[in-house]
């Protein structure tokens, strides 16, 4: 991102809302949920129905992150966003939500986990 990308997402609020209070927007097909760890952190499982975007692409090229950004905002999809803790997922929902999209922070992987949502092995 460009550093007024980042600046402009520094003062952008972002909603931060409770795994189990997204389970059915996943479920619906209303939103879509996003692991944006890195890579490395995948081996461990992801939360199941995750799509894989690491925030190094967000940063980066984004050759993964803007084909999937088009595709929700056409389908209108709602983009919910998790990482190891919190703080990463929280940045990313400030990014995007800068950049007009609906998007929420849900915080962490064992925050799904404990709330009863499946962890997967990740899809090769």
């Amino acid at each position: 991102m460009k550093f007024t990308q980042i600046l402009k997402a520094m003062f952008t609020p972002a909603i931060r809302l409770p795994a189990a209070e997204c389970f059915a927007r996943v479920g619906k097909g209303a939103a879509v949920l996003v692991d944006v760890r890195e890579p490395s952190e995948w081996t461990d499982g992801v939360a199941d129905l995750a799509a894989l975007l690491p925030l190094s692409n967000l940063n980066g090229d984004r050759k993964l992150w803007d084909p999937f950004l088009a595709a929700q905002r056409t389908a209108g999809r709602e983009i919910l966003v998790y990482c190891a803790a919190g703080g990463r997922s929280a940045l990313v929902a400030k990014a995007l939500a800068a950049e007009g999209y609906r998007v929420a922070n849900v915080g962490s992987l064992k925050e799904w986990s404990a709330a009863g949502w499946k962890i997967v092995p990740p899809a090769p």
